[in-house]
Protein backbone atom coordinates (compact mmCIF):
# COMPACT_ATOMS: atom_id res chain seq x y z
CA UNK A 1 0.00 0.00 0.00
CA UNK A 2 3.18 2.70 1.04
CA UNK A 3 4.80 1.67 -2.19
CA UNK A 4 1.79 2.33 -4.34
CA UNK A 5 1.55 5.87 -2.10
CA UNK A 6 4.32 6.83 -2.83
CA UNK A 7 4.59 5.78 -6.58
CA UNK A 8 1.65 7.67 -7.28
CA UNK A 9 3.27 10.52 -5.91
CA UNK A 10 6.10 10.68 -7.86
CA UNK A 11 3.85 10.43 -11.03
CA UNK A 12 2.26 13.28 -9.65
CA UNK A 13 5.43 15.12 -9.20
CA UNK A 14 6.82 13.92 -12.63
CA UNK A 15 4.86 16.23 -13.87
CA UNK A 16 5.73 19.21 -12.18
CA UNK A 17 5.82 21.05 -8.45
CA UNK A 18 2.66 20.53 -6.30
CA UNK A 19 1.43 21.31 -3.15
CA UNK A 20 0.58 19.00 -0.38
CA UNK A 21 -2.99 19.85 -1.15
CA UNK A 22 -2.46 19.20 -4.80
CA UNK A 23 -0.09 16.16 -4.42
CA UNK A 24 -3.43 14.62 -1.42
CA UNK A 25 -5.98 14.87 -3.90
CA UNK A 26 -3.75 12.75 -6.68
CA UNK A 27 -2.69 10.17 -4.55
CA UNK A 28 -5.72 10.08 -2.11
CA UNK A 29 -5.07 10.08 0.82
CA UNK A 30 -5.54 13.30 3.69
CA UNK A 31 -3.23 16.07 3.85
CA UNK A 32 -1.29 15.18 6.87
CA UNK A 33 -0.41 11.60 5.86
CA UNK A 34 1.19 13.95 3.04
CA UNK A 35 2.97 15.69 5.19
CA UNK A 36 4.42 12.37 6.73
CA UNK A 37 5.12 10.78 4.04
CA UNK A 38 7.20 14.09 2.27
CA UNK A 39 8.80 14.05 5.47
CA UNK A 40 10.27 10.85 5.11
CA UNK A 41 11.22 11.38 1.11
CA UNK A 42 12.33 14.57 1.85
CA UNK A 43 15.23 13.21 4.56
CA UNK A 44 16.07 10.63 2.11
CA UNK A 45 16.42 13.09 -0.90
CA UNK A 46 13.94 12.17 -3.14
CA UNK A 47 11.94 14.86 -2.60
CA UNK A 48 12.81 18.55 -1.77
CA UNK A 49 11.15 21.96 -1.31
CA UNK A 50 9.92 23.28 -4.75
CA UNK A 51 10.61 26.90 -6.09
CA UNK A 52 7.74 28.43 -4.27
CA UNK A 53 6.87 27.86 -0.25
CA UNK A 54 5.15 25.24 -0.10
CA UNK A 55 5.41 23.66 -3.36
CA UNK A 56 7.37 20.38 -3.89
CA UNK A 57 9.49 18.65 -6.53
CA UNK A 58 11.26 15.57 -7.38
CA UNK A 59 14.86 15.22 -5.34
CA UNK A 60 18.05 14.96 -7.07
CA UNK A 61 18.68 11.20 -5.18
CA UNK A 62 15.97 10.20 -8.24
CA UNK A 63 18.76 11.54 -11.25
CA UNK A 64 20.83 8.81 -9.82
CA UNK A 65 18.50 5.91 -9.52
CA UNK A 66 17.33 7.34 -13.02
CA UNK A 67 20.20 7.16 -14.63
CA UNK A 68 21.40 3.51 -13.33
CA UNK A 69 17.63 2.08 -14.47
CA UNK A 70 18.99 4.23 -18.25
CA UNK A 71 22.21 2.18 -18.29
CA UNK A 72 20.84 -0.90 -18.98
CA UNK A 73 19.45 0.07 -22.21
CA UNK A 74 21.73 -1.16 -24.53
CA UNK A 75 19.60 0.48 -27.48
CA UNK A 76 20.68 3.81 -25.33
CA UNK A 77 24.04 3.34 -25.88
CA UNK A 78 24.57 2.44 -29.51
CA UNK A 79 21.76 4.84 -30.29
CA UNK A 80 22.97 7.70 -28.60
CA UNK A 81 25.70 8.78 -31.47
CA UNK A 82 22.87 7.97 -34.14
CA UNK A 83 20.77 9.92 -32.49
CA UNK A 84 23.51 13.26 -32.05
CA UNK A 85 23.86 13.13 -35.86
CA UNK A 86 20.23 13.02 -36.60
CA UNK A 87 19.64 15.76 -34.40
CA UNK A 88 23.27 18.15 -36.20
CA UNK A 89 21.51 17.57 -39.26
CA UNK A 90 17.72 18.02 -38.71
CA UNK A 91 17.74 20.08 -35.76
CA UNK A 92 14.51 18.81 -34.45
CA UNK A 93 14.18 17.18 -31.70
CA UNK A 94 15.22 13.31 -31.35
CA UNK A 95 13.52 10.47 -29.29
CA UNK A 96 14.76 7.13 -28.10
CA UNK A 97 11.72 4.94 -26.63
CA UNK A 98 11.32 1.64 -25.44
CA UNK A 99 8.16 -0.53 -24.73
CA UNK A 100 6.60 -1.14 -21.52
CA UNK A 101 3.62 -2.54 -21.53
CA UNK A 102 1.26 -0.94 -23.25
CA UNK A 103 3.20 2.32 -23.27
CA UNK A 104 6.19 3.68 -24.88
CA UNK A 105 8.80 5.40 -22.46
CA UNK A 106 11.60 7.95 -23.55
CA UNK A 107 14.50 6.77 -22.45
CA UNK A 108 16.60 9.56 -24.12
CA UNK A 109 15.42 12.77 -25.52
CA UNK A 110 17.89 15.52 -27.56
CA UNK A 111 16.34 18.85 -27.59
CA UNK A 112 15.41 20.22 -31.01
CA UNK A 113 16.55 23.96 -31.55
CA UNK A 114 13.00 24.98 -32.76
CA UNK A 115 10.64 23.72 -30.23
CA UNK A 116 11.17 22.80 -26.70
CA UNK A 117 7.73 22.25 -25.32
CA UNK A 118 6.95 18.81 -26.52
CA UNK A 119 4.79 16.37 -24.66
CA UNK A 120 6.96 13.59 -24.36
CA UNK A 121 9.78 14.28 -21.79
CA UNK A 122 12.70 12.35 -21.01
CA UNK A 123 11.49 9.03 -18.39
CA UNK A 124 7.65 10.00 -19.86
CA UNK A 125 5.10 8.03 -21.68
CA UNK A 126 2.56 7.69 -24.16
CA UNK A 127 -0.02 4.89 -25.27
CA UNK A 128 1.31 3.02 -28.31
CA UNK A 129 -1.41 4.67 -30.89
CA UNK A 130 -0.67 7.92 -29.98
CA UNK A 131 2.97 9.07 -31.84
CA UNK A 132 5.86 8.46 -33.80
CA UNK A 133 7.49 6.30 -31.97
CA UNK A 134 4.55 4.48 -29.89
CA UNK A 135 3.38 3.80 -32.91
CA UNK A 136 6.53 2.65 -34.52
CA UNK A 137 6.75 0.22 -31.47
CA UNK A 138 3.26 -1.66 -32.41
CA UNK A 139 3.52 -1.62 -36.23
CA UNK A 140 6.19 -3.69 -36.50
CA UNK A 141 5.08 -5.98 -34.12
CA UNK A 142 3.37 -9.06 -35.03
CA UNK A 143 0.01 -8.43 -35.93
CA UNK A 144 -1.51 -10.39 -33.22
CA UNK A 145 -0.20 -7.56 -30.89
CA UNK A 146 -2.00 -5.25 -32.19
CA UNK A 147 -5.18 -7.21 -31.74
CA UNK A 148 -4.32 -7.89 -28.12
CA UNK A 149 -3.50 -4.01 -27.65
CA UNK A 150 -6.82 -2.72 -29.00
CA UNK A 151 -8.54 -5.60 -27.12
CA UNK A 152 -6.84 -4.46 -24.08
CA UNK A 153 -7.56 -0.44 -24.78
CA UNK A 154 -11.04 0.10 -25.71
CA UNK A 155 -11.98 2.89 -26.15
CA UNK A 156 -8.56 4.26 -27.42
CA UNK A 157 -7.22 7.84 -25.46
CA UNK A 158 -7.42 10.52 -27.65
CA UNK A 159 -5.18 14.02 -27.52
CA UNK A 160 -5.97 15.69 -30.99
CA UNK A 161 -8.91 15.26 -32.99
CA UNK A 162 -6.45 13.31 -35.19
CA UNK A 163 -5.74 10.90 -33.03
CA UNK A 164 -6.43 7.49 -34.25
CA UNK A 165 -9.10 5.98 -32.18
CA UNK A 166 -10.92 3.81 -33.75
CA UNK A 167 -9.65 0.29 -34.55
CA UNK A 168 -9.79 0.40 -38.16
CA UNK A 169 -8.02 3.94 -38.83
CA UNK A 170 -5.22 2.28 -36.21
CA UNK A 171 -4.75 -0.78 -38.38
CA UNK A 172 -4.67 1.25 -41.24
CA UNK A 173 -2.03 3.40 -40.08
CA UNK A 174 0.07 0.25 -39.25
CA UNK A 175 -0.29 -1.50 -42.38
CA UNK A 176 0.65 2.00 -43.82
CA UNK A 177 4.05 1.73 -41.46
CA UNK A 178 5.04 -1.37 -42.41
CA UNK A 179 4.97 -0.60 -46.04
CA UNK A 180 6.72 2.96 -45.86
CA UNK A 181 8.82 1.40 -43.48
CA UNK A 182 8.21 4.52 -40.56
CA UNK A 183 5.30 5.70 -38.85
CA UNK A 184 4.12 9.22 -39.41
CA UNK A 185 2.44 11.26 -36.61
CA UNK A 186 0.43 14.31 -37.80
CA UNK A 187 -0.83 16.35 -34.98
CA UNK A 188 -2.21 13.16 -32.97
CA UNK A 189 -0.72 13.97 -29.89
CA UNK A 190 0.10 17.52 -30.05
CA UNK A 191 -1.52 19.90 -32.16
CA UNK A 192 0.79 21.61 -34.67
CA UNK A 193 4.11 19.25 -34.20
CA UNK A 194 4.60 15.76 -36.18
CA UNK A 195 6.70 13.14 -35.90
CA UNK A 196 8.25 10.60 -38.14
CA UNK A 197 9.61 7.08 -36.43
CA UNK A 198 11.34 3.64 -36.99
CA UNK A 199 11.56 0.98 -35.57
CA UNK A 200 15.13 -0.59 -33.47
CA UNK A 201 14.96 -4.70 -34.31
CA UNK A 202 17.68 -6.73 -32.37
CA UNK A 203 19.10 -10.01 -34.09
CA UNK A 204 15.61 -12.27 -33.71
CA UNK A 205 13.56 -10.00 -35.07
CA UNK A 206 12.42 -8.70 -32.31
CA UNK A 207 11.28 -4.75 -31.87
CA UNK A 208 13.35 -3.45 -28.86
CA UNK A 209 12.68 0.21 -29.64
CA UNK A 210 12.55 3.33 -31.63
CA UNK A 211 13.50 6.48 -32.55
CA UNK A 212 11.67 9.69 -33.78
CA UNK A 213 12.60 13.05 -34.85
CA UNK A 214 9.80 15.42 -33.89
CA UNK A 215 8.69 19.12 -34.61
CA UNK A 216 6.59 22.02 -35.86
CA UNK A 217 4.75 20.19 -38.63
CA UNK A 218 5.78 22.30 -41.17
CA UNK A 219 9.32 21.33 -40.47
CA UNK A 220 8.84 17.57 -40.12
CA UNK A 221 6.83 16.89 -43.32
CA UNK A 222 7.83 20.09 -45.46
CA UNK A 223 10.38 19.69 -48.22
CA UNK A 224 12.93 18.25 -46.64
CA UNK A 225 10.55 15.03 -45.24
CA UNK A 226 12.10 12.60 -47.91
CA UNK A 227 15.62 13.30 -46.89
CA UNK A 228 14.90 13.06 -43.03
CA UNK A 229 12.71 9.81 -43.54
CA UNK A 230 15.90 8.25 -45.03
CA UNK A 231 17.90 9.62 -42.99
CA UNK A 232 15.98 8.42 -40.08
CA UNK A 233 15.41 4.81 -41.58
CA UNK A 234 18.83 4.29 -42.21
CA UNK A 235 19.74 5.57 -38.47
CA UNK A 236 17.17 2.55 -37.04
CA UNK A 237 18.92 0.63 -39.19
CA UNK A 238 22.30 1.57 -38.38
CA UNK A 239 20.91 0.85 -34.33
CA UNK A 240 19.34 -2.87 -35.64
CA UNK A 241 22.74 -3.42 -36.85
CA UNK A 242 24.44 -2.78 -33.42
CA UNK A 243 21.84 -5.28 -31.83
CA UNK A 244 23.61 -8.48 -33.90
CA UNK A 245 20.78 -7.77 -37.09
CA UNK A 246 22.00 -8.58 -40.45
CA UNK A 247 20.52 -5.70 -42.77
CA UNK A 248 21.89 -6.88 -45.83
CA UNK A 249 20.87 -3.22 -47.09
CA UNK A 250 17.23 -4.02 -46.76
CA UNK A 251 14.55 -1.85 -45.42
CA UNK A 252 14.20 -2.94 -41.18
CA UNK A 253 9.97 -3.81 -42.01
CA UNK A 254 11.12 -6.75 -43.94
CA UNK A 255 11.72 -8.12 -40.25
CA UNK A 256 8.36 -7.59 -38.65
Amino acid sequence: MLVRKVSQLFDRLAQGEASAAELSEAVGEPRSSIYRLLSSLQAEGLVEQGSKRGQFRLGFKLLTLGTAVVSRFDEREFAQPVMERLHDLTGETVFLCVRRGDEAVCIERLAGKRVQSLALQLGGSLPLHAGAASRALLAFAPETEWEAYLQRNQPLSRFTASTPSEPGALRKLLRQARTDGCTISDQDVTVGVAAIGVPVVDYRGDVRAAVSISGVRESILGDDYERWREALIEAGNEVSRALGVQLAGQNIARFS
